[in-house]
């Protein structure tokens, strides 16, 4: 039963890679832009595992060959027509920028273009076309089912977007994108849409609060309310989504899931941009990320989190336009953060200190038993040297179970490598950026001397490349799986089980050896 439970729990967790998932665009208009590998690098270092480029550069594709990183890869809007007019150089473009690079580039969408009804209203009679094209040579190379296709488009193409209810595209779009929505729906696609409460606020001329736009929780009475739904709004952001919904269902389509492919804030602006501050920008994309991992969905569709690239992994000082056209990054060219976002609770992504100082912690309210559980069990099973708890010790205070189990927590952390699914320990644990230590007691990161493991020296799961979605799930289940191996009683037939697995883990082969072979040496 046990050995049940436990390739249930691995199925489950290897779905769960296709939750929604919060990505980063990256754009390359910097004076300084940083090498492929280097970009990489802060990638995996923010534990960011989806990313959308704005085109298909080689190098980029290499650098995020063998990682896991899911990537979304464009055709620019200048090549949008010549594809959109030609099967062949549609076929041409994706020989030469998909299957050259897939699978070891983990391609998972192709956006055809940026904003083109928009930006590019020549090209659009032929945007329909060039979405076909592509997928038409997707499926000659048998990856229809792998690699999606759409085009972002701009959330202004929504016309009467509140109250969302009363949403409608654009009429005069509606030959483009009724055949588009056909097409995305018979695809098994989504539609993308970029959205940017910034600009509806600047532009409402006060009539949008500056809260209501910040994610920033309002009392009921300050909320939107939708007249003809009854549905309470508390952010543009989800007014928006469900505004596309509704747009999306006037022309008869219900069942095509929204993709945010841009959204942010930017973090500085002229004298006619006051509302462009690093707070702000903070506050926004750290209520976003929250937002979207949380899976607290939208009024409309509660509990269905709409996945979404934030706008953008760096600052384009090359970007023409007001000054917070060129300052929409979370870094800067050198990899150091513009801020540091409000992350507690919400997991390691994008928890973007350049030095990874990230804390494991004991949560607020925790249940005292269930602490103390799992406080015995990482100062036992976990092989945590909880000697500095002990009486007299510098971490003996405060004497109670949560200081001590975030000590205990924390280290193991540590010793883990930070690696995805080490600061759980059955939901009694998040990670946070505030560092715990106090007086004498200083934690693993914060510089102390009291463990070996600073800054991640343990064995971490970025420092082994894998393009299996089944090695991040499978080491966020390691905490699990330890109770249920020590629980079991038939551990031979699970070693077989287990070695099968093991087989098909890529990448993952070394790190799961690892905990597999410590885990049988405690049982």
């Amino acid at each position: 039963m046990a050995l049940l439970l436990l390739f249930v729990l691995l199925i489950s967790l290897v779905a769960a890679d296709d939750d929604a998932f919060i990505g980063v665009n990256i754009g390359t208009d910097l004076s300084d832009m940083p090498h492929p590998t280097q970009v990489v690098a802060l990638l995996k270092a923010q534990q960011i595992r989806h990313v959308r480029l704005f085109n298909a550069e080689p190098a980029m594709l290499i650098a995020l060959a063998n990682t896991g990183i899911r990537v979304t890869v464009a055709i620019p809007n200048e090549q949008v027509l010549g594809v959109g007019q030609s099967n062949s150089t549609a076929a041409n473009w994706v020989s030469r920028n998909i299957v050259a690079h897939y699978p070891a580039t983990n391609i998972t969408t192709i956006a055809v273009g940026s904003e083109v009804l928009t930006t590019l209203p020549n090209a659009a009679p032929v945007l329909v076309n060039a979405l076909k094209f592509i997928h038409s040579a997707l499926l000659a190379s048998n990856l229809d089912r792998q690699i999606k296709v759409s085009t972002p488009l701009s959330s202004s193409i929504i016309l009467d977007s509140f109250p969302p209810s009363q949403a409608f595209f654009n009429r005069s779009w509606n030959p483009v994108m009724v055949p588009m929505l056909n097409f995305l729906q018979s695809t098994g696609s989504f539609l993308m849409l970029n959205i940017y409460p910034y600009y509806d606020y600047m532009q409402s001329n006060g009539v949008i609060p500056l809260d209501y736009a910040l994610f920033k929780p309002l009392p009921p009475n300050k909320e939107a309310v939708d007249a003809n739904t009854l549905l309470h709004y508390s952010n543009v952001f989800d007014a928006m989504v469900d505004a596309a919904y509704f747009a999306m269902a006037y022309l008869n389509f219900t069942n095509i899931p929204v993709m945010v492919t841009e959204s942010g804030w930017p973090s500085k602006g002229g004298s006619n941009e006051p509302d462009a501050t690093v707070d702000n920008a903070n506050t926004y994309n750290s209520n976003l990320i929250r937002h979207v991992l949380n899976k607290t969905g939208t009024p409309k569709h509660p509990g269905i989190a709409v996945s979404t690239y934030i706008y953008e992994l760096y600052n384009e000082d090359m970007k023409s336009g007001p000054i917070s056209e060129k300052n929409w990054g979370l870094f800067d060219a050198n990899g150091t953060p513009i801020y540091i976002l409000h992350l507690t609770g919400s997991g390691l992504v994008l928890a973007n200190d350049t030095l990874n100082q990230t804390y494991c912690t004991a949560k607020d309210g925790a249940d005292e038993k269930m602490l103390q559980a799992a406080l015995d069990w990482a100062c036992g099973p976990g092989k945590v040297d909880c000697s500095p708890l002990l009486q007299g010790k510098d971490c003996y205070e405060p004497d109670d179970v949560a200081a001590h189990a975030t000590y205990a927590f924390d280290t193991y952390y540590h010793k883990m490598g930070k690696a995805p699914g080490t600061c759980d320990f059955n939901g009694v644990a998040a990670i946070t950026t505030t560092d715990p230590s106090h007086g004498s007691c200083r934690f693993l990161g914060s510089g102390g001397k009291n463990g070996s493991f600073v800054n991640g020296t343990a064995p971490s799961m970025n420092s082994t490349s894998t393009s299996s979605a089944a090695c991040y799930a499978f080491t966020s289940s390691i905490m699990i799986i330890k109770v249920l191996i020590w629980s079991a009683v038939f551990i031979d037939e699970f070693v077989l089980e287990f070695e099968n697995f093991r087989t098909h883990a890529g990448g993952c082969k070394s790190f799961l050896s690892q905990e597999f072979v410590l885990l049988f040496q405690e049982r």
